[in-house]
């Protein structure tokens, strides 16, 4: 650490106190796995990237061969594993800290095979000698604008909720967009010293359209001569305090109030400076600054629009030095799209604008491995968030917030793609809820997940008895989820929209972070093995009901089965102290009919029709809800003559069953009801991993396998289970088939706000509209 302080060495000692806020090994992770390296060198910001190995505890299970081992009362073992996975790695620091940073990077390579560094940007010229002095490592300059590109269609292809508008006014002043589809065309309009504007149609193809001298350097050069002000950010901190009524002549000014013929507001900018002419008196620096900064982002705003119009494209992206995350500049840059296209373009800015260059440059070095052949995800456990360190307007809050930001992105071990049964994929919404804009919400959410960390925290201790450092490693797990709730209680736009979701992943890539791969495997386990021993005995109890009344007793097993829910308080309470608690007991749970969304008797009239072709099912928790209650109900279908394809997770998350422990269930059932095991040998059931490592489920990023299942099937029924799938996310989702949304809600202030009761009921069966004549022949 005495080396890292040298990183102070041209600061005062007061920012020196403050600066720094993490330690480097914390900062520059996982270096001696670094494969491969980019860099991209700005005026004043340098931006590192790299791409490392991971190794990390993953949880698998295995059968038990019992035919050749003692009698064990268990059906599988749990064994945690090393897995070795890819990770990105992105580190933005000040050009200040380039020397210090560069050795503490070659300091802590280990055996790299890596010869050369990819680098762009302005200052990758300036810095070459001194890179290659450092590092050992040949530089070798990529085109700028082509990494810029590469850069913007990977996050966008791959990070949700990269892209908002930003409203100054508004409750929210960060509303992020949704991943589309196709991200394709798009303009993008890099605002540096000057302005380039760039056509993107695919994703090697682009074209300079257009741009403009006057730019950052422009605002820059003209602020320092008018205020005598020399820095960027004091330029911009003069701005935002400034009023630039007093320097701009307005239209009133001229007509003594609005020009209504002509459709022009009293208070619009006629003449930018105006004012300064015809003045004696001098004018403060503020407001001179203010009306710079306008004239600027509406000559950029107004050569903008004219360029979108002009090519046909209404998504515009704005990024560049001139950008930054500044809340002023995104500001302008909004009023003038708004203005000159009367809302009918927004202004997209993009979370991780700062390190589309660097991610470019990576990329245009790992060609051969084809990272666009993956699907990526950011890792929130070792990521900064927006805003967290940019150049904002408080000098004070960005001393606090440090000097250095960060993005870590996981390579996902398969292609994620939208279900094809969702409406419309460009308009899907995932979440129900986003706590971003909703304050009380907000509040209470992150108060419960506070309120929950010391129960995780005892049970991922629990679920790793033999290893002494465990507690060591489960309070860092602590402190780091605790921080992120902070910092998500001051910016609940850090990463995106903030939702229920993204408080679960968020804590699943901190327990991952600190090797808890499933810290209720053990408790999965166990109740897997005491439900299928009373698998047989629900099944003949069914059998003996009327065809009418084991079709309500179905859905009323799968409700009853999805209370076994250890992420919710209410219920991992009673589980714990009542250990009895069983099936029949969470049946006399339920809300009786009337459910507070109860379309079971529209469900009643369509089983009297014809079967569903193929039915995909997206299951939840482990134990009675899989074995006592999904799987009759899969059972039925199948007698039916219906396919069903079983989605379930991927990775473990709190208590739900993975695809490895589905396989493992579903033979044993098999084994014991000729129905199952008729559905499996004539593959008209099939198991399936759905992509996800999440309580919740977001349609837009599923296995591409399971997408492939689905059209080959010709799904026609869709059934979601659960209050993380169902009512957190997906309770609005639009598809083009039947839908069954099913779920138990086990939070007594969500039961309240949806104007029902603890242990209430949402059972809702969805018809897609049927498409008019105009539609069809249009």
């Amino acid at each position: 650490m005495a080396e890292w302080s040298g990183l102070h060495s041209s600061t005062s000692r007061h920012t020196m106190d403050k600066s720094i806020t993490l330690p480097p090994d914390e900062i520059f992770r996982n270096l001696e796995n670094a494969k491969r390296f980019a860099i991209d060198i700005g005026g004043s910001l340098t931006k590192l990237a790299y791409y490392s190995t991971v190794q990390h505890k993953v949880a698998k299970v295995r059968s038990f061969d019992h035919a050749t081992k003692v009698i064990i009362d268990e059906l599988y073992e749990i064994s945690v594993q090393e897995e070795v996975t890819a990770r990105l790695h992105f580190i933005k620091f000040e050009n200040a800290y380039i020397e210090t940073c560069l050795d503490f990077v070659r300091d802590h390579l280990v055996n790299t095979d890596t010869k050369v560094i990819k680098a762009t940007g302005g200052g990758a010229h300036k810095f070459k000698e001194l890179i290659e002095r450092k590092l050992g490592l040949r530089v070798d300059k990529e085109d700028e604008m082509t990494c810029l590109i590469k850069g913007c269609n990977f996050v966008l292809r791959n990070i949700p909720h990269e892209a908002f508008v930003y409203a100054k006014h508004a409750d929210s002043e960060f509303r992020f967009q949704t991943t589309q589809p196709d991200i394709f065309p798009y303009l993008l309009v890099n605002i540096g010293s000057g302005v380039s504007i760039v056509k993107v149609e695919s994703e090697d193809k682009f074209e300079r359209i257009g741009g403009s001298s006057i730019g950052g350097g422009t605002f820059w050069g003209l602020g320092a001569l008018l205020t005598k002000t020399k820095r960027f950010d004091e330029l911009l901190q003069l701005a935002s305090k400034g009023q630039h009524t007093s320097v701009d002549m307005l239209v009133k000014d001229i007509y003594g109030g609005s020009y209504g013929s002509l459709g022009l507001t009293g208070d619009l900018i006629a003449s930018s400076f105006g004012k300064s002419a015809t003045a004696d008196k001098g004018f403060p620096k503020e407001d001179m600054a203010k009306s710079l900064l306008h004239m600027i982002s509406n000559d950029i705003g107004q050569l903008a629009c004219l360029y979108a119009k002009l090519h046909n494209l209404s998504r515009v992206y704005f990024g560049g030095f001139f950008i930054r995350g500044h809340p002023v500049t995104m500001h302008t840059i909004t009023y003038s799209i708004n203005f000159f296209t009367k809302g009918e373009v927004q202004a997209l800015f993009l979370r991780h604008e700062g390190y589309l260059g660097a991610i470019g440059a990576f990329l245009k070095g790992a060609e051969e491995d084809n990272p666009n052949q993956y699907s990526w995800g950011e890792n929130y456990a070792g990521s900064s968030g927006l805003m967290s360190v940019s150049p904002d307007m408080n000098p004070m809050q960005r001393a606090r917030s440090g000097t250095f930001d960060m993005l870590e992105m996981d390579r996902l071990e398969r292609k994620l793609v939208n279900l094809p049964l969702l409406q419309d994929a460009s308009s899907y919404i995932p979440d129900t809820v986003d706590l971003a804009e909703d304050a009380l919400a907000r509040e209470y959410w992150l108060y419960c997940f506070e309120e929950a960390l010391d129960g995780v925290v005892k049970r991922a201790l629990a679920s790793q008895p033999d290893m002494p450092e465990a507690a060591e490693r489960a309070e860092k797990f602590r402190q780091k989820y605790r921080h992120k709730l902070q910092t998500l209680r001051h910016q609940p736009f850090a990463y995106g929209s903030l939702t229920v979701r993204s408080l679960l992943d968020t804590r699943e890539h901190c327990l991952n972070e600190f090797n808890f791969p499933d810290p209720y495997s053990k408790i999965k386990q166990r109740e897997n093995d005491m439900a299928l021993k009373y698998y047989q005995k629900v099944v003949k109890s069914l059998e003996e009901l009327s065809w009418e009344e084991r079709q309500f007793a179905l859905i009323r097993g799968v409700l009853a089965g999805n209370v076994f829910d250890w992420g919710a308080k209410a219920v991992s309470d009673v589980l714990e102290s009542e250990p009895e608690f069983g099936f029949e007991q969470a049946k006399r749970k339920l809300e009786e009919r009337p459910w507070l969304v109860d379309s079971y008797d529209q469900w009643f009239e369509r089983l009297k029709g014809p079967p569903h072709k193929c039915a995909l099912f997206f299951v939840d928790n482990s134990g009675l809800d899989i074995i006592l209650g999904v799987m009759p109900f899969v059972r039925e279908l199948l007698s039916r003559g219906t396919e069903v394809v079983l989605a379930s997770n991927s990775a473990p998350a709190l208590n739900d069953v993975t695809n490895g422990e589905l396989q493992i269930l579903t033979e044993s059932i098999a084994a014991m009801d000729p129905v199952i095991q008729a559905g499996l040998r004539e593959d008209r059931l099939t198991l399936v991993q759905s992509g996800s490592s999440s309580p919740c489920l977001d349609l837009s990023r599923l296995d591409k396998v399971l997408a492939m299942v689905v059209r080959e099937r010709k799904t026609d029924l869709v059934i979601i289970e659960g209050m993380g799938r169902a009512i957190h996310t997906n309770y609005y989702a639009m598809l083009s088939c039947e839908s069954l949304k099913m779920a138990v809600i086990k939070n007594s202030w969500l039961a309240d706000r949806l104007g029902g009761k603890l242990f209430s009921v949402v059972f809702k069966y969805e018809v897609p509209a049927r498409p008019s004549l105009l539609t069809l022949f249009t």
